[in-house]
């Protein structure tokens, strides 16, 4: 999420984000704003944790590997039901990484829109504490199977939402079959790109310009 926190709040239609900085390697169980409905209704920025701790969790260890959720099963898993049903969120971002198996190892690729663009990725948050007064919030990104773009390289991909669909998207009531597997349909490829970039994006160390730099090895 490289864009300006002016530009993010343009997008969204919302104030600017609390946390502005650009990031260039987000990991998962970091803490980034994401786009909900707040109690008034009204869009918010919430800081959450990337990995989504159910309520019923012992503890936060199982986010690591909730970091998605796929989108034909979500409805049916304990993990995911019920947030799906009343906490979805916008997840901001201008890219995402995917890993493609070469006979070097693991080629990392930047897939983004080729304009360079801002969009959101459809998200469920979820609250979880072991008491009122220490609660952590988190987050997972749904996805579904990936369109020619991503393909080449991965079999899957995160869901994408059009602004048109934001609205509906925030809402608390649930979706009705039917709109759910319209909405998780893979993003149309026509607009979009993937390119090579450093394998500098393998540590979650490095989160600088330089992740989305030419092949340097």
């Amino acid at each position: 999420m490289t864009v300006s926190a002016s530009v993010l709040a343009g997008l969204f239609d919302i104030d600017e984000p609390p946390d502005s900085r650009p990031r260039f390697n987000i990991a998962p169980t970091q803490v980034i704003p994401v786009v909900r409905a707040g109690d008034d209704g009204r869009r918010e920025w919430a800081p959450c944790r990337w990995g989504l701790v159910p309520w019923w969790a012992k503890d936060l260890k199982i986010g690591a590997r909730m970091i998605n959720a796929r989108s034909e099963t979500a409805a049916e898993k304990p993990s995911f039901k019920k947030a799906l049903a009343a906490r979805r969120c916008l997840v901001p971002a201008d890219g995402f990484f995917e890993w493609a198996k070469t006979s070097e190892g693991k080629q990392p690729f930047h897939i983004r829109f080729s304009d360079r663009r801002a969009f959101a990725f459809a998200g469920l948050w979820e609250r979880w504490g072991p008491s009122p007064d220490e609660t952590v919030e988190t987050f997972t990104i749904l996805t579904t199977s990936a369109n020619s773009v991503t393909a080449p390289i991965h079999d899957r991909m995160p869901v994408i939402l059009g602004p048109e669909t934001w609205e509906e998207w925030l809402g608390a009531t649930p979706l009705p079959p039917a709109r759910r597997e319209v909405l998780f349909t893979a993003f149309p490829p026509e607009e979009m790109e993937a390119v090579e970039v450093s394998k500098r994006v393998n540590s979650p160390a490095n989160d600088d310009a330089g992740c989305l730099d030419g092949l340097q090895g």
